[in-house]
């Protein structure tokens, strides 16, 4: 199996979501050790922002695009190829201003293609990833879970993948983590807790 691990946060040793994908991806490999990771740091190795450039670079032919649009182009496709040959994807998505990082933001429109995750159909459109599994490690320093501060965070990941056909979404959580050093170890210790019992006790 492949596993594609995703990290966001801009907070290198000091980030908790790097921290719990870490853990997660950990325990993955201890109950299943025939697992291929490949990991992806969209802080140190970022991926360009969705813009004019890269949708000009789609649009014109391999033979008739410049370095820059060949550049965008290959890093497009690299993307979106290493994502669909996952099996399975650990995800870090640490809360920025009531949002993912852009870092993650500019990963999903790369991944995000008609015809490749997705398709419009005369019912509407249908997800093409539903053979994946995601793991979601969502962190903040607030509490927004169910609340309207939450929307631009988790719910806007659940949506995407759910757009791209995802329903098996396992999401371990540590959030409040700006509360105070008690509220945040209580919070990580859940994480941790959730990682280590029934995240993986069916494998």
């Amino acid at each position: 199996m492949k596993l594609l691990h995703i990290d966001s946060s801009i907070l290198g040793d000091n980030s908790a979501s790097r921290q719990l994908s870490r853990e997660v991806v950990e325990a993955w490999k201890a109950a299943d050790p025939s697992i291929e990771v490949v990991y992806r740091d969209l802080a140190s190795d970022a991926i360009s922002h969705f813009s004019a450039a890269t949708l000009v670079a789609a649009g014109t032919p391999e033979e008739m695009r410049d370095a820059a649009q060949a550049h965008e182009a290959k890093l497009s496709a690299e993307t979106l190829e290493e994502f669909l040959a996952a099996d399975a994807v650990v995800i870090g998505a640490p809360m920025y201003n009531f949002t993912v990082p852009t870092q993650l933001k500019a990963w999903i429109d790369r991944v995000a293609v008609a015809g490749k995750t997705f398709r419009y159909t005369e019912a509407g459109p249908e997800g093409l990833c539903g053979d994946k599994k995601v793991i979601l490690v969502s962190t903040a320093g607030g509490l927004h879970q169910g609340q309207p501060t939450g929307v631009g965070h988790e719910d806007f990941l659940k949506v995407f993948l759910g757009f791209i056909g995802i329903s098996d979404l396992e999401i371990v959580r540590a959030h409040g983590l700006a509360y105070g050093p008690e509220h945040r170890a209580k919070a990580i210790d859940a994480a941790q807790a959730h990682i280590a019992g029934e995240l993986f006790a069916a494998a």
